[in-house]
Protein backbone atom coordinates (compact mmCIF):
# COMPACT_ATOMS: atom_id res chain seq x y z
CA UNK A 1 0.00 0.00 0.00
CA UNK A 2 1.09 3.28 -0.42
CA UNK A 3 -0.02 4.85 2.36
CA UNK A 4 0.50 3.15 6.38
CA UNK A 5 -2.96 3.25 8.41
CA UNK A 6 -4.76 1.99 11.06
CA UNK A 7 -9.07 2.33 11.69
CA UNK A 8 -9.17 1.77 8.23
CA UNK A 9 -12.10 -0.47 6.80
CA UNK A 10 -11.72 -2.74 4.05
CA UNK A 11 -13.91 -4.16 1.33
CA UNK A 12 -14.15 -5.65 -2.16
CA UNK A 13 -15.79 -3.90 -4.79
CA UNK A 14 -15.71 -4.90 -9.07
CA UNK A 15 -13.31 -7.74 -8.29
CA UNK A 16 -10.81 -5.49 -6.35
CA UNK A 17 -10.16 -4.95 -2.55
CA UNK A 18 -10.30 -1.89 -1.57
CA UNK A 19 -8.63 -0.08 2.44
CA UNK A 20 -10.31 3.25 2.72
CA UNK A 21 -10.16 5.67 5.85
CA UNK A 22 -8.01 5.92 8.61
CA UNK A 23 -5.70 7.13 10.16
CA UNK A 24 -1.63 7.57 9.89
CA UNK A 25 -0.95 8.90 13.23
CA UNK A 26 -2.76 10.10 16.42
CA UNK A 27 -4.41 13.38 14.69
CA UNK A 28 -3.86 12.32 11.01
CA UNK A 29 -6.97 11.50 9.18
CA UNK A 30 -6.87 9.84 5.38
CA UNK A 31 -9.18 10.67 3.14
CA UNK A 32 -7.20 8.38 0.55
CA UNK A 33 -8.58 4.65 0.12
CA UNK A 34 -6.72 2.19 -1.99
CA UNK A 35 -7.51 -0.06 -4.62
CA UNK A 36 -5.30 -3.56 -4.88
CA UNK A 37 -6.35 -5.35 -8.26
CA UNK A 38 -6.20 -8.78 -7.69
CA UNK A 39 -4.86 -9.50 -11.20
CA UNK A 40 -1.98 -7.25 -11.96
CA UNK A 41 -1.11 -7.40 -7.77
CA UNK A 42 -0.95 -3.83 -7.71
CA UNK A 43 -2.60 -0.91 -5.43
CA UNK A 44 -3.59 2.67 -7.02
CA UNK A 45 -4.38 5.80 -4.60
CA UNK A 46 -7.79 7.13 -4.85
CA UNK A 47 -7.30 10.74 -3.32
CA UNK A 48 -10.64 12.03 -1.57
CA UNK A 49 -12.53 8.56 -1.63
CA UNK A 50 -13.25 9.01 2.23
CA UNK A 51 -14.21 12.86 2.87
CA UNK A 52 -15.22 11.76 6.40
CA UNK A 53 -12.08 12.61 8.58
CA UNK A 54 -11.68 10.15 11.07
CA UNK A 55 -10.32 11.09 14.56
CA UNK A 56 -8.73 9.55 17.33
CA UNK A 57 -12.26 8.46 19.13
CA UNK A 58 -13.78 7.26 15.92
CA UNK A 59 -14.83 4.49 14.49
CA UNK A 60 -13.51 2.78 11.38
CA UNK A 61 -15.36 4.08 8.24
CA UNK A 62 -18.60 1.90 8.23
CA UNK A 63 -18.97 0.30 5.04
CA UNK A 64 -21.18 -1.93 3.05
CA UNK A 65 -21.06 -3.22 -1.04
CA UNK A 66 -24.39 -4.39 -2.25
CA UNK A 67 -24.35 -5.12 -5.84
CA UNK A 68 -20.86 -3.46 -6.23
CA UNK A 69 -22.06 -0.48 -5.12
CA UNK A 70 -20.46 0.96 -1.70
CA UNK A 71 -22.57 2.88 1.09
CA UNK A 72 -20.94 4.34 4.24
CA UNK A 73 -22.75 6.14 7.62
CA UNK A 74 -21.69 9.60 8.25
CA UNK A 75 -21.09 9.09 11.91
CA UNK A 76 -21.96 12.39 12.72
CA UNK A 77 -25.36 12.65 10.67
CA UNK A 78 -26.54 9.33 11.14
CA UNK A 79 -26.35 9.31 7.20
CA UNK A 80 -26.75 6.59 4.82
CA UNK A 81 -24.39 7.54 1.64
CA UNK A 82 -23.73 6.04 -1.35
CA UNK A 83 -20.60 6.37 -3.18
CA UNK A 84 -20.52 7.12 -6.92
CA UNK A 85 -17.76 6.09 -8.73
CA UNK A 86 -17.60 8.00 -11.93
CA UNK A 87 -17.10 11.65 -9.70
CA UNK A 88 -15.48 10.07 -6.70
CA UNK A 89 -18.01 11.65 -4.70
CA UNK A 90 -20.68 10.35 -2.27
CA UNK A 91 -24.39 10.84 -2.87
CA UNK A 92 -26.78 11.34 0.70
CA UNK A 93 -29.76 8.99 1.00
CA UNK A 94 -31.37 9.07 3.71
CA UNK A 95 -30.94 8.20 7.50
CA UNK A 96 -29.95 5.41 9.86
CA UNK A 97 -32.55 3.94 12.02
CA UNK A 98 -30.47 3.75 14.84
CA UNK A 99 -27.77 6.52 16.11
CA UNK A 100 -24.45 6.31 15.39
CA UNK A 101 -23.01 9.77 16.54
CA UNK A 102 -23.69 9.20 20.50
CA UNK A 103 -20.64 7.28 20.42
CA UNK A 104 -18.93 8.26 16.98
CA UNK A 105 -19.28 5.31 15.07
CA UNK A 106 -18.62 2.83 17.49
CA UNK A 107 -21.39 0.06 19.16
CA UNK A 108 -23.24 -1.09 16.03
CA UNK A 109 -22.55 -2.40 12.87
CA UNK A 110 -23.06 -1.86 8.84
CA UNK A 111 -23.17 -4.21 6.97
CA UNK A 112 -24.31 -6.13 3.41
CA UNK A 113 -26.28 -9.53 3.33
CA UNK A 114 -27.06 -10.54 -0.15
CA UNK A 115 -28.88 -7.18 -1.61
CA UNK A 116 -29.71 -5.59 1.68
CA UNK A 117 -27.92 -3.14 4.02
CA UNK A 118 -28.03 -4.60 7.68
CA UNK A 119 -27.78 -2.17 10.84
CA UNK A 120 -27.20 -3.98 14.17
CA UNK A 121 -27.47 -1.52 16.95
CA UNK A 122 -29.07 -0.14 20.06
CA UNK A 123 -32.30 1.54 20.62
CA UNK A 124 -33.56 3.09 24.45
CA UNK A 125 -37.30 2.95 24.85
CA UNK A 126 -39.86 2.03 27.21
CA UNK A 127 -38.86 -1.24 27.75
CA UNK A 128 -35.96 -0.59 28.51
CA UNK A 129 -32.82 -1.19 25.88
CA UNK A 130 -32.30 -3.49 22.72
CA UNK A 131 -30.34 -4.65 20.25
CA UNK A 132 -32.60 -4.28 16.74
CA UNK A 133 -31.60 -5.99 13.26
CA UNK A 134 -32.37 -3.69 10.76
CA UNK A 135 -32.50 -4.30 7.04
CA UNK A 136 -32.98 -1.96 3.76
CA UNK A 137 -33.32 -3.33 0.64
CA UNK A 138 -31.21 -0.44 -2.01
CA UNK A 139 -33.59 -1.38 -4.92
CA UNK A 140 -36.29 0.23 -2.93
CA UNK A 141 -35.27 3.31 -3.35
CA UNK A 142 -35.68 6.66 -1.30
CA UNK A 143 -38.88 8.27 -0.65
CA UNK A 144 -38.57 11.80 0.34
CA UNK A 145 -34.78 11.70 1.30
CA UNK A 146 -36.13 7.94 3.77
CA UNK A 147 -34.95 4.34 3.43
CA UNK A 148 -37.55 2.26 4.62
CA UNK A 149 -35.78 0.16 6.94
CA UNK A 150 -37.19 -3.07 8.16
CA UNK A 151 -36.89 -4.47 11.51
CA UNK A 152 -35.72 -7.59 10.97
CA UNK A 153 -35.25 -8.47 14.83
CA UNK A 154 -34.92 -7.29 17.93
CA UNK A 155 -33.06 -8.40 21.51
CA UNK A 156 -34.73 -7.23 24.31
CA UNK A 157 -32.87 -6.14 27.45
CA UNK A 158 -28.97 -6.74 25.76
CA UNK A 159 -27.72 -3.14 26.40
CA UNK A 160 -27.30 -0.61 23.01
CA UNK A 161 -23.80 -1.38 22.30
CA UNK A 162 -22.74 -3.74 19.88
CA UNK A 163 -19.46 -5.07 20.35
CA UNK A 164 -18.61 -6.38 17.20
CA UNK A 165 -20.63 -8.11 14.18
CA UNK A 166 -19.72 -10.36 11.02
CA UNK A 167 -21.81 -11.68 8.53
CA UNK A 168 -20.78 -15.52 7.90
CA UNK A 169 -24.02 -15.86 4.90
CA UNK A 170 -26.96 -14.96 3.31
Amino acid sequence: MHSPRRLCSGFFMDGKFYVIGGMTGPTESLTCAEEFDLKTRKWRKIEGMYPNVNRAAQAPPLVAVVDNQLYAVEYLTNMVKKYNKEKNMWDELGRLPVRADSSNGWGLAFKSCGDALLVVGGQRGPEGEAIVLNSWDPKSGVTNGTLDWKVIGVKEHAGVFVYNCAIMGC
